[in-house]
């Protein structure tokens, strides 16, 4: 469980003592750092995860009109990559279900009555699979796609632009330019401006442009570092500047773009 914020779980069960037995369980494991919500019905488990984010469903398989299996398919429907994990309570051995259970992403399923061990062990496996899910989902939209292209192809880069590449990776915070790299790597800037453009497939302008926004997107999402302290590290000596690029390429403003990854 995530210490850093409330973690949310939403029970769903139509039996009011099997409902109320999970919640306080799971607010006693929780010890303030976990908010339970029960409800006893799919349609309005549906209602509430349309308004708010929760980050993890358990819910009984068998309920009136929506059950735990359409409960999930309607969430895997409308929610796509954002689901959040659930896992499915039953008091029967429903195995004719386990196959559509799986290919819809549930994460366990748990036959009644469940001591607390057996709960507490699957939601504490769910949560962290769960927070694994969003670290990548986080870092892939970090990803520069022209930069790993790039990166991709780089069996293809001659040894004056790796070490170009290696001098900018080492020297982002610093002021520099197209002249002092190919001063470090021994080339003409205007032979080496060429070259590095037919390997990289981008401007030296551009790459170094790129670079420095994508150490700025790690260092929004991944520290609470100030902008204008982030705008520092990544050689930019002035913030109004680095917000005017960052958006430029992004869309966003780094306030917006480090609101937006971590909501």
């Amino acid at each position: 469980m995530n210490k850093d914020r409330t973690t949310t779980i939403l029970v769903v069960d139509d039996e009011p003592m099997t409902r109320d037995g999970l919640k306080k369980t799971l607010e006693s494991w929780g010890a303030g750092r976990c908010t339970v919500i029960s409800l006893d019905n799919g349609h309005a488990a549906l209602e509430l995860l349309e308004r708010e984010p929760v980050d993890l469903v358990i819910t009984d398989i068998r309920m009136p009109e929506i059950s735990g299996l359409d409960l999930a398919e309607r969430l895997e429907n409308r929610l796509g990559e954002r689901m959040p994990p659930v896992i499915l309570l039953s008091g029967y051995s429903e195995f004719e279900y386990a196959h559509r259970a799986i290919r819809i992403g549930v994460v366990n399923y748990l036959l009644k009555p469940i001591s607390n061990a057996k709960l507490i062990e699957a939601v504490e496996k769910a949560l962290i699979a769960a927070e694994k899910k969003s670290r990548i989902a986080r870092l892939e939209r970090i990803i520069d796609p022209v930069l790993e292209e790039a990166r991709v192809n780089q069996a293809e880069i001659g040894e004056s632009v790796r070490e170009a590449l290696r001098f900018v990776d080492g020297r982002l915070s610093e002021s520099f330019g197209l002249q002092d790299v190919a001063e470090h790597v021994h080339l003409n800037p205007s032979y080496f401006s060429v070259l590095f453009k037919d390997q990289m497939q981008m401007t030296f302008s551009e790459y170094l442009t790129r670079r420095r926004l994508q150490k700025a997107k790690e260092l929004l999402v991944q520290s609470r570092l100030p902008i204008a302290e982030i705008a520092e590290q990544v050689g930019y000596n002035s913030a109004k500047y680095f917000n005017k690029i960052f958006k430029e390429y992004e869309g966003d403003t780094p306030s917006q773009y480090r609101a937006n990854m971590i909501e």
